[in-house]
C-alpha cells in the first residue's frame, strides 16, 4: 500500500513538472513585435489620463500584431530618435504619424501609406494670421525631425520668418500660448485637435504636398511585406476606414 502511494505521488510530481515545462516552452515561443512611437501626437498616439498610450496608430499596430501572431511591445521615445532606433534595431517598426519622405527612405523602409493629413499653421485666436504672407517677420515653431521642419525650411525660401525647433508637439502649443512663438506648424489632424480643444485659430498650408503616413522598418526587414499584406486586407475589408472614423472623423 505504501509503495502504491509513493508511485502515485511520483506520478503527480512528474505531471506537474511536465506542465511547468510546457508552459515555459510556450512562453519562450511567443513572438514579440517591438514598436517605437512618440506618444505626444494625438490623435495618433498620446497618453490618456491613466498614462496608457492610445490613438489611431496604436490601434492599428495592435491589429497588425494580432493578425501576424505577435505580442505587441510599445517603446515611447522622442520623435527625432525613432529613425536611429530602427537603424540600431532597438525596435522592429515605427508607427508615429511618420511621413514616408524620400530623405527618410534612404535610411529606413516604409510600408504602403495608411493615412494622409496634410499640414496646418496654428495660431492664437486673436492673432489675425491667416496666410503665408503674414508669416513675414514672425516666429514659427516646428517639432524636431518632422516633415513640418523640412517644409518650413522650404517656405522660408519665399517668406522671411524665424524658425524655432522644439522636442514635442505639446511643447509647440505651450510655446504658442505663452507667446514665445507666433505660429505652430504641424500635421493637420493633430492641429485640428489642438484648435478644437484649446480654442485656437489656424489655416491650412496651401503649398502642402507631403507624402502620407506609413509604417517604418529597418532596411531590408522581412516584416515590411507581411505588414503590407495586412494593410491591404484592412483597406479591402473596411477595417482601416473604421479606425479612421473612430479616431479622425471629428477632425476632418
Amino acid at each position: 500500500m505504501k509503495n502504491k502511494f509513493v508511485v502515485s505521488a511520483l506520478m503527480i510530481i512528474l505531471s506537474i513538472g511536465l506542465i511547468g515545462c510546457s508552459n515555459s516552452s510556450a512562453s519562450e515561443n511567443e513572438k514579440t513585435l517591438v514598436m517605437g512611437t512618440s506618444a505626444d501626437f494625438a490623435p495618433f498616439e498620446s497618453r490618456n489620463e491613466s498614462g496608457e498610450i492610445v490613438g489611431f496608430d496604436i490601434d492599428l499596430a495592435k491589429y497588425i500584431a494580432d493578425e501576424l501572431g505577435y505580442n505587441l511591445e510599445i517603446k515611447d521615445m522622442k520623435f527625432d530618435g525613432l529613425i536611429g532606433a530602427l537603424q540600431t534595431e532597438k525596435v522592429d517598426m515605427v508607427l508615429a504619424g511618420m511621413s514616408a519622405t524620400e530623405k527618410r527612405s534612404q535610411n529606413v523602409d516604409f510600408s504602403t501609406q495608411y493615412n494622409h493629413s496634410g499640414e496646418m499653421f496654428v495660431t492664437n485666436k486673436d492673432a489675425n494670421i491667416d496666410s503665408l504672407e503674414q508669416l513675414e517677420g514672425k516666429t514659427v515653431g516646428v517639432q524636431l525631425g518632422t516633415i513640418q521642419e523640412e517644409g518650413a525650411k522650404k517656405i522660408q525660401e519665399k517668406v522671411d520668418f524665424k524658425m524655432k525647433q522644439v522636442d514635442t508637439s505639446s511643447t509647440l502649443i505651450q510655446e504658442l500660448k505663452t507667446n514665445r512663438i507666433d505660429v505652430a506648424y504641424m500635421d493637420k489632424a493633430a492641429a485640428k485637435g489642438y484648435i478644437k480643444e484649446q480654442n485656437l485659430g489656424g489655416f491650412e498650408d496651401p503649398t502642402s504636398s507631403s507624402p502620407g503616413m506609413a509604417v517604418a522598418f529597418p532596411k531590408g526587414s522581412d516584416l515590411k511585406e507581411d505588414v503590407n499584406k495586412v494593410l491591404k486586407e484592412m483597406k479591402e475589408s473596411g477595417k482601416l476606414e473604421e479606425l479612421k472614423k473612430e479616431w479622425l472623423e471629428d477632425l476632418e
